[in-house]
């Protein structure tokens, strides 16, 4: 069995242009799959053609949220839910091919866990290319793992890897670098950028840049450890000016009041340290966060069985227990 694992947040204007793509493709394939949409909070028509679907196709499974708990708990949802030897995930505005489905088995049929889709940035506008080039360089400089341009969750993990990545119960989470961290035997598969089919894209610039925050915060401690190298830094220069200015004193006497020099060092260290309060509050925060063990996101309605339910509670609980 196939699981397709389908993200969506006020999709309304595009949702059964995708079903009726993806099923065209899947039921092409020589598997049985299911499909698991997971709304997560939508306030616009998205759950009733849900319900439609699910009454339409046996097939066609959701989850609904209480409220919109962000693509990360989306994502584990839909990966805790399935039950198939492999999951694609991928969004429902159709920027993520359907049609790239048979290759994605194909490649996991000859024994790859993680089948890759990597897009290129064809039709994107010169600034946010640019920036996203500019943004995978920093990234791979300060993060413990490598992510790659293009790529981002449109992928199939086999039933190993899946389990791979419950078995990560961390509350804040950057699934790009979860894929990357457990390994397992990749293939990459190349296509072209797509547009959005209809509506308007859910990642505003501050959500894109709040999300990559969480990827140099999730993967490593550098931050933390590049504020003590320029800590240290800092203070050797100002041991450096006070005895330059020391000496100047020594040789000339005091000339002229140090206002000036007062107040930008007043400005450039104390700026620097509210920025290191930053950081060190932001891996603060997140500890705090891991430590109240809150769930990741709550079910308000699903159209699960209850035996299907009996059976991923025990696979959940033998995932806990390895």
């Amino acid at each position: 069995m196939i699981s397709i694992v389908v993200p969506c947040f006020n999709e309304q204007e595009v949702l059964e242009c995708f079903y009726r793509e993806t099923v065209k493709v899947l039921e092409d394939l020589e598997h049985t799959y299911e499909l698991i949409f997971v709304n997560d909070g939508s306030s616009d028509n998205t759950m009733g053609i849900l319900r439609k679907l699910a009454a339409q196709n046996p097939a066609v499974h959701y989850i609904s949220f209480s409220r919109n708990f962000g693509k990360e708990a989306a994502m584990l949802a839909g990966l805790n839910y399935s039950s198939g030897d492999a999951v694609v995930i991928l969004d429902a505005d159709l920027q993520h091919p359907p049609g790239l489905i048979p290759r994605l088995v194909k490649h996991f049929e000859n024994g790859y866990d993680q089948v890759i889709a990597k897009r290129n940035r064809k039709g994107e506008s010169l600034i946010r290319s640019s920036v996203s080039r500019l943004y995978y360089k920093l990234m791979n400089r300060f993060v413990d793992i490598n992510l790659e341009d293009g790529v981002g969750d449109f992928r199939l993990l086999s039933r190993k890897a899946v389990n791979a990545i419950l078995s990560l119960r961390e509350y804040n989470r950057f699934s790009k670098g979860l894929f990357s961290w457990i390994g397992f035997k990749e293939y990459v598969i190349y296509y072209d950028n797509v547009n959005r089919k209809a509506g308007q894209t859910k990642w505003a610039f501050s959500k894109l840049l709040n999300y990559g925050i969480d990827g140099v915060i999730s993967f490593n401690n550098k931050p933390l450890r590049m504020s003590i190298y320029m800590g240290l830094t800092i203070t050797l220069l100002g041991i450096l000016y006070v005895l330059f200015t020391f000496i100047k004193i020594m040789i000339n006497g005091i000339d002229q009041p140090g206002y000036f020099t007062i107040i930008s060092s007043i400005l450039l260290i104390g700026g620097i340290q509210l920025i290191f309060l930053g950081v060190i509050g932001e891996y603060i925060g997140r500890i705090y966060y891991e430590s109240k063990q809150r769930p990741h996101y709550i079910v308000e309605e699903e159209s699960f069985s209850k035996s299907h339910m009996e059976m991923m509670e025990q696979t959940l609980q033998h995932q806990i227990v390895k």
